[in-house]
């Protein structure tokens, strides 16, 4: 039994703590996006195109397997007369698949996963988080004609590389939308792409990389509902027009011409709200799109800023974990490494939609207090035996999935009690002890 036939005979089996995957990454949903974006195949191949996207995604479950054994470790072969198929054809299917195709089923999956999973919510607003991370890629001369390379004073990087932005829900880990080009291109217009990806009544948490009073505008006036909140720059101008109480107000921007010129929608005024609270001994001050005070509590908007390092928890979770750091890319063209990006943002939000199925079985607990690293290990060991699993004997896995769960809930989050500093790079050599002299009397 193939791994597509396990998860979509998953569809036979309910219950009320947990829903398959095949309901979502179903055979049926993969053949829609190929029809989608006009991929098609008419010779009957071993490894037909509709089981290249499990491929792209094993890529990233599997890192520490090579591509051409990852498909045979996922049963996805058709009956032939060898038992492998050659590296080179795998690579062939892949450029026949393409990278938009892995976009789509990414794109699809994310939003049937987002709609189907009962995420916390604060006054009515889901919380989302957007933040950037760099890929690297192989050192070959397509990559290095596509992407472009980091560089200082005196050192350039030994690999071309890819910026990517992200938006992930902050409570599940769920990757909503993504953009990514290569390192030239900016964080803050990496996030333009994000604009029109951002759902309704929700607010996004962004670093203060992102002040710009274009995008943030532009932010809420796309859509309802969609705020923002974000770290006021120091020694920013505004002028105060109306007072909540104290360290709450209403403040107002005057915008620059070259502001208005790249953002046609800005206008000259611009106002937003101004939290001002004392947090460990430090004045903070937190700029945001919710300036109702009745609806939204100034006390607690100062809270929520810590919610934006759930996204960089994720990165963490993709590259140390489910990656295990290999954090080069196997693609060494620039059309594949964005089909792979795509397929790991995929598998990302695979695992993810488990663990939150998981949790949410559980009472009182949230999918970010689950261990990623291994609830992962588990969800993938039990993925990978299903294709081996008679289809009487998978509600019994699925049930073996769902009750595991308490024994992956992390213990309560400690506070940081030292101050964030850099700290001093190791060093590539041991120190040779110092042999103190003698002290000699007089």
């Amino acid at each position: 039994m193939f791994l597509s036939q396990a998860l979509d005979s998953l569809n036979n089996f309910s219950s009320d703590s947990f829903q398959s995957l095949s309901d979502y990454l179903s055979p049926e949903l993969i053949t829609e996006c190929l029809q989608k974006k006009g991929v098609a195949t008419l010779r009957k191949r071993r490894l037909p195109v509709e089981m290249v996207v499990w491929s792209v995604v094993g890529m990233a479950l599997f890192r520490h397997i090579p591509m051409n054994q990852i498909v045979s470790h996922l049963d996805i072969l058709l009956p032939g007369d060898r038992p492998f198929v050659a590296p080179s054809a795998i690579v062939q299917a892949r450029q026949r698949l393409g990278e938009e195709t892995v976009k789509e089923v990414f794109e699809q999956t994310q939003a049937l996963w987002h709609e189907n999973t009962p995420h916390p919510n604060w006054c009515g607003l889901s919380l989302l988080g957007v933040d950037g991370t760099l890929w690297r890629t192989p050192d070959t001369e397509e990559n290095s004609k596509v992407f472009s390379r980091t560089c200082n004073s005196t050192h350039e990087s030994d690999y071309p590389q890819v910026r990517m932005v992200c938006q992930m829900e902050l409570t599940s880990h769920l990757i909503t939308a993504a953009a990514f080009s290569d390192t030239l291109a900016s964080e803050m217009n990496l996030a333009v792409d994000l604009i029109e990806k951002t759902p309704d009544y929700s607010l996004t948490i962004f670093d203060k990389g992102y002040y710009s009073l274009g995008l943030l505008n532009q932010w809420q006036n796309t859509g309802d509902e969609r705020h923002w909140l974000i770290p006021l720059k120091g020694k920013t101008r505004y002028r105060v027009i109306n007072k909540f109480g104290k360290g709450d107000e209403i403040v107002e921007f005057a915008t620059s011409p070259q502001a208005r010129k790249k953002w046609s929608k800005l206008p000259e005024t611009f106002k937003a709200r101004l939290i001002t609270r004392k947090i460990n001994g430090k004045q903070r001050q937190i700029l945001t799109s919710m300036i109702d005070p009745m609806r939204y509590p100034g006390a607690d908007i100062a809270q929520l800023y810590g919610y934006r390092w759930e996204i960089e928890l994720g990165y963490r979770e993709i590259k140390q974990h489910m990656l295990q750091n290999r954090l080069t890319l196997r693609s060494k063209k620039p059309d594949m490494v964005r089909q792979e990006l795509w397929g790991i943002l995929l598998a990302y939000n695979l695992v993810r939609f488990q663990m939150a199925r998981m949790a949410y079985a559980l009472e009182g607990v949230e999918p970010n207090q689950i261990s990623f690293t291994q609830s992962a290990i588990f969800i993938i060991k039990e993925l990978t035996i299903l294709p081996f699993v008679s289809p009487g004997n998978v509600p019994a896995v699925l049930k073996n999935i769902t009750d595991m769960a308490r024994a992956f809930v992390l213990p309560a989050r400690r506070e940081r009690k030292y101050p964030r500093i850099i700290k001093k790079p190791p060093a590539r050599y041991p120190y040779k002890p110092v042999r103190k002299r003698a002290c000699t009397l007089n």
